[in-house]
C-alpha cells in the first residue's frame, strides 16, 4: 500500500481528518485539486465545537490571533459607518450571539447556567474566525505533521476490492487501504460510489460577495427583511448577502457579476446602491440532503460530500469538523489493528443525527424567512420568542452546537457529552491532555483500581490523575479522541473497562494471553 488512506478533498474537513489520521499513527496522502486556498467568501464564523476541537489540539493561541483579526475589521467597518452617519443597528456588535434566520440573538438573553451549555472553557470566546483562516492553519498543522498534502491533483476514479482501494487520480494511480470523500456539496467521490443522496430541493437563490460600493450609507446594517426577501451588510467591509425566493438558480456554474449582484441588492433592499468592484462571491441555494449511510465498505464520506444544506447559521464548516473528528481516530484505530472495523459503524450512528439536525435547523429558517403571510405570521411569534431568555437561550445553544449528544451507553450526565473543560488543581485543563490525540483516563479521585484497569491500554489511553476544585463530586471521566466522554462516575469503577473495551479494544494484556 502506498498509504493507509487517501482523503479526496483538502478543505478544512479534509485537512482535519488526515492531521487526526495522522496523530493515530496512519499513513495519509490528501489530494486536493486547487493549487492554493480557495479565497472566494464563506462561513465567517464557527460554533463551539469547532473551536473545541482546534483547542483541544493545541490551535487556541492561533484561533485567537485569526479571532482578533477579524475584530480589527469589524471594528473597521464600524467605525467607517459611523463616520458615515450611520448607527450601529440591532444585530451587529459584541451584543448579540447571532442569528436565527435574520433574527438577531441578543447576548443579555441567553442563559449560560442552564443544561444547555457545558464548561468548554476558552473555546467559548471563539466565533469571528473564517473558513479561509481555519483552512490555512489546519494546513500548517498537517505540514507539521508530516501529512502529504498533493495540491493540483484531481482524483478522477478508483476501485475497490476486499484488501483496499486503487485511487486514480490526474498525477498517477494510488493504492490505499481507504479513500475518504471530502470533496464538498458535489461530491466526486460520493457520485462515483453510488450513495443515495436524498433530501428536499432548492426555493431560493442567495449571494454573499464582498464588494466596493457607493451608496451603502442608506443599508441597514445587519439582516433586514423586506417585502421580496432578505438582505445582510456587514459585519466585515464590503460584505453582502441577498436572499430572494424566486427559485433555484438556472445555472449554478454561472459566473457572479456586478450587474446580478447590484440588480439583487437593489431589489430587495430598495436601496440605489452602485457595485463598483467585486472581490470575492458566490451563489448558494437551500436544497437540504444528506446519505443515509456515511460508509459503503472501503469508501466514506464526511462533510458536505456527506450532507448539503443552507449557509445560514454558520452550520457547515463545524458539521464538518465534528465528522473529521468522530472518524479520524476511529479509522486510524481500525488501520493500526487496535480496533475491529466494526467501530466505523458508530461513525454514521453518531454524526448522522448531528447531521439531519442541522439539515432541519436551516430548513426551519427558510421557512420563517419565506414572504408569503403565513410565514410572516410565524416569523413575528419566533422573533416574539427571542425576546426573552427561554426563547433565546434555546436558540442560542443550538446555533452554538452546544446541544451535540451521542446515545452511548452509562447513566451519568457527561457520558455522551462533550467532556467540560475542567480546570485542574495544577493549572492545566483537560484539553491541554487532548493534544496527542489519545483517549484521556482523568482520575479525580486518586483510585488506584482505575489506574490498574487502564494500564493495559498504554499508548492508546493516557491516564491523568489530578483535582478538580470546582467538580469536587466528580470520581473519573474517560474522555474518547475526539473530546466526548466514554465513562464517568462520581464513585467506583463500575463500567469502567466494559467502556474501555468497547472503544479501544481489548488490553494489551488480554492480546497476549489470548
Amino acid at each position: 500500500m502506498d498509504y493507509d488512506v487517501v482523503v479526496s478533498g483538502g478543505g478544512p474537513v479534509g485537512l482535519m481528518l488526515a492531521c487526526e489520521l495522522r496523530l493515530g499513527g496512519a499513513r495519509v496522502a490528501v489530494l486536493e485539486r486547487l493549487t492554493e486556498v480557495d479565497p472566494t467568501v464563506k462561513g465567517g464564523a464557527i460554533t463551539t465545537p469547532s473551536a473545541e476541537a482546534l483547542y483541544r489540539r493545541g490551535m487556541l493561541p492561533a484561533l485567537a490571533e485569526a479571532q482578533r483579526q477579524s475584530m480589527e475589521r469589524f471594528r473597521a467597518f464600524m467605525r467607517e459607518r459611523s463616520d458615515g452617519g450611520g448607527d450601529e443597528a440591532p444585530g451587529q456588535g459584541l451584543g448579540f450571539v447571532g442569528h436565527f434566520a435574520g433574527i438577531m440573538l441578543r447576548a443579555d438573553l441567553v442563559d449560560r447556567t442552564g443544561p444547555d451549555f457545558g464548561d468548554t472553557g476558552p473555546a467559548a470566546e471563539i466565533i469571528l474566525v473564517t473558513q479561509q483562516e481555519i483552512e490555512r492553519l489546519l494546513g500548517e498543522r498537517a505540514d507539521e505533521l508530516g501529512v502529504e498534502v498533493r495540491r493540483g491533483v484531481e482524483l478522477t476514479g478508483f476501485d475497490e476490492d476486499d484488501e483496499g482501494v486503487t485511487v486514480r487520480t490526474s498525477g498517477g494511480a494510488i493504492r490505499a487501504g481507504w479513500l475518504v470523500g471530502c470533496d464538498g456539496g458535489r461530491s466526486t467521490v460520493r457520485k462515483l460510489a453510488g450513495f443515495a443522496f436524498p433530501g428536499t430541493d432548492p426555493e431560493i437563490t442567495c449571494h454573499q460577495a464582498i464588494v466596493e460600493m457607493t451608496g451603502a450609507e442608506d443599508l441597514t446594517v445587519g439582516w433586514t427583511i423586506t417585502d421580496t426577501g432578505l438582505y445582510a451588510h456587514g459585519p466585515m467591509p464590503g460584505r453582502i448577502v441577498t436572499v430572494e425566493f424566486d427559485g433555484p438558480p438556472a445555472d449554478r456554474n454561472a459566473p457572479v457579476t456586478i450587474e446580478d449582484l447590484q440588480e439583487r441588492l437593489r431589489r430587495v433592499s430598495g436601496v440605489d446602491v452602485t457595485i463598483t468592484e467585486v472581490r470575492t462571491a458566490t451563489r448558494f441555494t437551500d436544497h437540504a440532503r444528506q446519505v443515509p449511510e456515511y460508509r459503503k465498505g472501503r469508501v466514506l464520506l464526511a462533510g458536505d460530500a456527506a450532507h448539503v444544506h443552507s449557509a445560514f447559521g454558520s452550520q457547515g464548516l463545524s458539521l464538518g469538523i465534528g465528522d473529521a473528528m468522530n472518524l479520524g481516530w476511529k479509522l486510524a484505530a481500525v488501520v493500526a489493528g487496535r480496533a475491529p472495523e466494526g467501530l466505523l459503524d458508530t461513525y454514521t450512528t453518531e454524526r448522522h443525527p448531528v447531521g439531519a439536525w442541522v439539515l432541519d435547523w436551516t430548513r426551519s429558517q427558510v421557512a420563517a424567512m419565506r414572504p408569503d403571510p403565513q410565514s410572516r405570521a410565524l416569523r413575528k411569534i419566533v422573533s416574539d420568542l427571542a425576546e426573552t431568555v427561554t426563547g433565546t437561550t434555546y436558540l442560542a445553544a443550538r446555533l452554538a452546537g452546544a446541544v451535540v449528544r451521542y446515545e452511548l451507553p452509562g447513566e451519568h450526565p457527561l457520558i455522551g457529552r462533550s467532556a467540560p473543560d475542567l480546570e485542574l488543581a495544577d493549572g492545566s485543563r483537560l484539553a491541554d491532555h487532548l493534544h496527542g490525540g489519545r483517549a484521556l483516563l482523568l482520575d479525580l479521585a486518586d483510585a488506584p483500581e482505575l489506574r490498574a484497569r487502564a494500564a493495559g491500554y498504554a499508548g492508546r489511553v493516557d491516564i491523568v490523575t489530578a483535582r478538580c476544585p470546582s467538580r469536587p463530586e466528580l470520581a473519573a471521566v474517560l474522555v474518547r479522541p475526539d473530546g466526548f466522554t466514554a465513562w464517568a462516575t462520581d464513585a467506583g469503577a463500575s463500567g469502567l473497562a466494559e467502556a474501555l473495551e468497547e472503544w479501544f479494544g481489548v488490553p494489551e494484556g488480554a492480546v497476549a494471553a489470548g
